[in-house]
């Protein structure tokens, strides 16, 4: 037997914001959508990515959130980031460092605090 995905919950009190990190910003695309209900769900892909957004306002403010993404050219992810939404860059990563445990990295953040490091082994 083998694990093959982990696949992430992410919480969010306005799932726009979360939609617009994800599939404006990082060019994932929504594989479902269900925004009828009081709890709107949203699955993203990307490549061989999944994440399953919950709009949930009781949930949001408990759990924020820190995920890596891994590319493997950070260059090319940085660039499109800072051409479609620079204002996303994490004030604290907003450029491409090189980290002490050998990782290339920046980061964003949204306006409800969700944290997205994105890094390249270096």
């Amino acid at each position: 037997m083998q694990f093959t995905k982990l696949i992430p919950n992410i919480f969010y009190s306005d799932i726009k914001v979360a939609l617009q990190l994800f599939v404006d910003t990082l060019g994932f695309a929504v594989a479902y959508s269900d925004d009828k209900g009081e709890q709107p769900f949203y699955i993203i892909k990307r490549d061989t990515l999944v994440i399953h957004l919950i709009e949930c306002r009781e949930w949001a403010v408990k759990d924020r959130p820190e995920i890596r993404l891994e590319t493997d050219d950070i260059h090319a992810a940085f660039a499109a980031v800072n051409s479609s939404h620079p204002e996303l860059l994490h004030p604290n990563a907003a450029e491409i460092t090189l980290k002490p445990w050998g990782a290339l990295e920046f980061a964003l953040r949204d306006a409800e605090e969700v944290c997205v490091i994105v890094q390249q082994p270096a």
